[in-house]
């Protein structure tokens, strides 16, 4: 990872972190990630996440991760989250590391029990950084994280669940923008992608029909949030969609009270500005 994205990933504490979301008035999604079905790498828990949201409520949002080729242990997980975790969402889900097609109909109750915790669930889609430039990309297979049918499905099938798209989806940017446009309950997250490389058509669509539906995100530690936003304000978008992608959208998806920040905040993506950082 550290070679893809060409950047350290130095390791620092929950607390150095929340210091540093204080420091730029911004809000931050801790996710957590994991394949151990698939490669035996134990993860960190989820509550260890939880606890760290706990312990900096006014910076970290949770989410949690399950592993989805356990069902019934993923499902119970799913209720552990949120009832005993206090976390928000599911993510980051990475189909293409976990080997799972999300539209697979063995998962269903997965998203069902998401839908009844009231849980958004985050996917990864395109091309991932782990594996990248390995033989063989480490065993990962992109095809689990293409946008159509995979996720269009699941997003038609459950019309209720809240689903996110991690990322641009390269190379299949446009059926990522596809599904926002036709699917009222699917958004991408841009993080991920340093905004220099955003394609054209993301650009357009992102400043055009799609800017209610466009979720700033930045990918912490391999992308920052500094260089994102850097990167973000050479595009020139206007300041009307510009605060939508940094603050507004968010704060609609998740109910999230512009005039009072909550104590305990409801999610974003990977990191949402408050009002602060948009003005």
């Amino acid at each position: 990872m550290d070679a893809y994205f060409g950047s350290a990933g130095k390791a620092v504490s929950f607390d150095q972190l929340a210091d540093l979301y204080r420091s730029l008035n911004m809000m931050a999604v801790l996710q957590n990630t994991t394949d151990i079905a698939t490669t035996g790498n134990e993860p960190v828990s989820n509550e260890v996440i939880g606890a760290a949201v706990a312990k900096h409520p006014d910076v970290f949002i949770g989410f949690g991760i399950i592993e989805p080729l356990r069902v019934a242990e993923a499902r119970d997980e799913i209720k552990r989250c949120r009832e005993e975790y206090g976390l928000v969402g599911i993510g980051e889900l990475n189909p293409g590391r976990q080997f799972f097609y999300p539209n697979d109909a063995r998962f269903y109750p997965l998203w069902e029990e998401a839908m009844r915790q009231d849980m958004i669930v985050l996917f990864h889609t395109g091309m991932m950084g782990a594996g990248a430039g390995t033989p063989g990309g480490s065993g990962f297979k992109l095809k689990y994280n293409r946008p159509v049918p995979h996720i269009d499905d699941l997003a038609a099938d459950f019309p209720d669940l809240r689903i996110i798209g991690a990322h641009p989806s390269w190379p299949w940017v446009d059926e990522g923008l596809a599904i926002a446009r036709h699917k009222s309950n699917f958004y991408i997250d841009m993080s991920g992608w340093a905004p220099k490389y955003f394609p054209e058509s993301f650009v357009r669509y992102a400043r055009g029909p799609l800017a209610d539906k466009m979720l700033f995100g930045s990918d912490w530690p391999f992308v920052t949030p500094s260089r994102w936003l850097a990167e973000f304000d050479e595009l020139g978008f206007s300041p009307e969609v510009r605060r939508k992608i940094l603050l507004e959208n968010a704060a609609s998806l998740f109910g999230i009270d512009l005039d009072q920040p909550p104590v305990s905040a409801m999610p974003t993506t990977s990191t949402v500005a408050v009002q602060e950082q948009v003005k």
